[in-house]
């Protein structure tokens, strides 16, 4: 029988999966019509909008203050030099220029409080989950079987959260021993800074997207596709988390 503590734990559990199911999907959605935008192709956008939406969800999940530094560092980073610079500026120098300011307020973080290695391994295994969730994915719109941004992205956070708790552990123990405490919260500072700037110059640094120079409505495609992709992570997360516990999973040791 469950009691009120473990009732609550559970509730908990749900509620944090379900949030970052939630990014996780609305990140994916979002980045998928970026990078369609810039001329990736309909397999490819998938897998890599998979990849960056489960590692920057797993940093945020596991590693909250240094994922905060990364993203403060990036919005610092990409405006001061649009300001400084103008928005002719490329992608690369700006995300450039953040990962830098990142790394550095990850390093001071670590050095701090003295961090422990996991917010690397978490990220990794983001990376992982999303990767291979990501080419099912792509693979599934490769095969022209198109299901919509809901169906998919309840998928992606489905394999990303299941990878996630397997190859957690794993990475956790080599991490430690492969990594400097240090260098792993500027690592990951450093990846979330430079995808905040990439797209804050995104939003802002550029007028058009296209390869061809065309004009796209692609802040209006985003915000189309957000709601269901934010819907579709939100109940597959709910769904896998609660799965996971009946398994045997203890979610809530792990946040």
């Amino acid at each position: 029988m469950i009691n009120k503590d473990k009732l609550t734990a559970l509730v908990m559990t749900l509620l944090v999966w379900g949030l970052a199911g939630g990014l996780c999907g609305a990140l994916f959605a979002g980045l998928q019509q970026v990078l369609m935008a810039l001329g990736l192709t309909a397999w490819q956008s998938p897998l890599v909008a998979a990849a960056a939406a489960a590692m920057a969800t797993a940093a945020f999940y596991s590693a909250m203050p240094v994922a905060l530094s990364g993203a403060m560092a990036g919005v610092l980073a990409s405006v001061g030099s649009l300001i400084l610079a103008g928005p002719q500026l490329g992608l690369g120098t700006i995300a450039g220029t953040a990962a830098l300011v990142g790394l550095g307020l990850g390093s001071f973080y670590a050095w701090m409080t003295d961090a422990a290695g996991r917010p690397l391994s978490r990220t990794l295994a983001g990376l992982l989950g999303g990767l291979v969730a990501g080419a099912v994915v792509a693979a599934l719109v490769a095969s022209g079987r198109s299901a919509g941004t809901f169906v998919f992205a309840a998928l992606l956070v489905i394999l990303v959260g299941t990878l996630f708790e397997v190859a957690e552990r794993w990475l956790i123990g080599r991490g430690r021993r492969l990594v400097p405490v240090d260098l792993a919260a500027a690592l990951v500072a450093g990846l979330i800074a430079s995808m905040v700037a990439a797209g804050i110059w995104l939003l802002g640094g550029t007028p058009t997207l296209a390869p061809d120079g065309t004009s796209h409505d692609l802040l209006g495609q985003v915000h189309r596709e957000l709601p269901s992709g934010f819907l579709g992570g939100l109940l597959g997360g709910a769904g896998i988390a609660l799965v996971l516990e009946l398994l045997g999973f203890r979610l809530e040791e792990h946040r």
